[in-house]
């Protein structure tokens, strides 16, 4: 992990928020210090515990007691936003890719446009809280920018599409005016998308490692760790490794922002409750009949709901897991008082 200190905290995108938020730990002696990589390595801090909601994340902010030899965090600044994932495995935990994201920028290379994974990422970011926005990458290569516009644009369902070109330069402009003055970004997309690419032609040198592209057009992924990059013209953006498992975290209430087409139909269904399956006045049925509705954004929606309420009803039974050994540990301890 890497942090940084700085007198003049506002340009990494302290306000009135994290001055609020950093003030229990500033009276235990700590510094403000934010967050700006993650290489997987472990944490010294007092009050940072093992696991993926409560460790520092990039663009995290944190408290830092300064201590020879070592200094240490010792603690992390409420989020104003977070970028989560389930995490790999079976278990059901929290993993935070990155905090106090403004912008969360989606990107889909002009190579491999795929309407249903640009859904499931845009499902993680209106989760995290951050304002969404589209990327088409690689827009020099595309036979055709504007029917992959009009496909990301179906998909995104009024989240902006910027198309971008590291070669040309297309579309640099619109991403910085996204993140001036000192506002933070986060690029998500899957390995080769060409992420890292992009913010070296923002930056204007070759600070990310990238690799060459492959004769198909398909990048190859190079980043292996999140970073948090600060850009000479203002703001910050951070780059993130492709995610292998793009699994959805808590927070169903995400679908009705990519999918208010769906949730509109669904209330002009004859029964409150209908699932979609046989019932009689279904709307959402009449319009996947008619065309007007596309099968493979239904079954995308469907999907992502499942997802959603599985997770949510892990984490309620852990939950009460917890809880129903909590009060075993209790009762035990009071039998071992009261024993003569």
């Amino acid at each position: 992990m890497s942090i940084y200190f700085s007198n003049q905290l506002a340009v990494l995108g302290w306000d009135s928020y994290f001055d609020e938020k950093f003030k229990p730990l500033a009276l235990d002696g700590g510094v403000p210090a934010r967050v700006i990589a993650d290489y997987g390595a472990e944490y010294l801090g007092k009050h940072v515990r093992n696991d993926g909601s409560s460790l520092p994340a990039v663009g995290d902010w944190v408290g830092v007691v300064k201590r020879a030899p070592v200094d240490m965090i010792h603690g992390v600044v409420e989020r104003r936003t977070s970028f989560s994932r389930h995490a790999a495995g079976v278990e059901t935990r929290e993993q935070v890719l990155a905090a106090n994201i403004d912008v969360a920028f989606v990107v889909a290379a002009a190579t491999d446009v795929n309407a249903r994974r640009i859904e499931r990422y845009l499902t993680i970011a209106w989760q995290s809280g951050a304002v969404p926005v589209v990327l088409l990458t690689k827009a020099d290569i595309a036979e055709s920018v504007d029917v992959l516009r009009a496909e990301l644009e179906a998909a995104a369902m009024g989240t902006p599409v910027v198309v971008t070109s590291a070669v040309t330069g297309d579309g640099v402009d619109e991403i910085l005016r996204e993140l001036q003055p000192a506002r933070t970004g986060v690029l998500l997309g899957p390995s080769g998308a060409g992420k890292s690419t992009l913010i070296n032609r923002i930056v204007g040198t070759d600070l990310m490692r990238t690799r060459a592209v492959h004769n198909s057009g398909e990048g190859r992924h190079m980043t292996s760790h999140r970073q948090l990059v600060q850009l000479p013209q203002g703001g910050m953006i951070i780059d993130t490794p492709g995610l292998r498992e793009a699994q959805l975290w808590e927070g169903e209430d995400a679908l009705g922002n990519l999918f208010e087409d769906i949730e509109e139909l669904a209330l002009l269904c004859r029964f409150t409750d209908c699932a979609h399956v046989t019932e009689p006045g279904c709307a959402v049925k009449g319009a996947l009949a008619d065309g007007t509705l596309d099968a493979g954004r239904f079954q995308s929606y469907r999907k992502l709901q499942r997802e959603l309420r599985a997770v949510a009803a892990k984490t309620d039974m852990r939950i009460r897991i917890e809880e129903r050994k909590k009060w075993k540990q209790i009762t035990m301890a009071a039998r071992v008082r009261t024993r003569p």
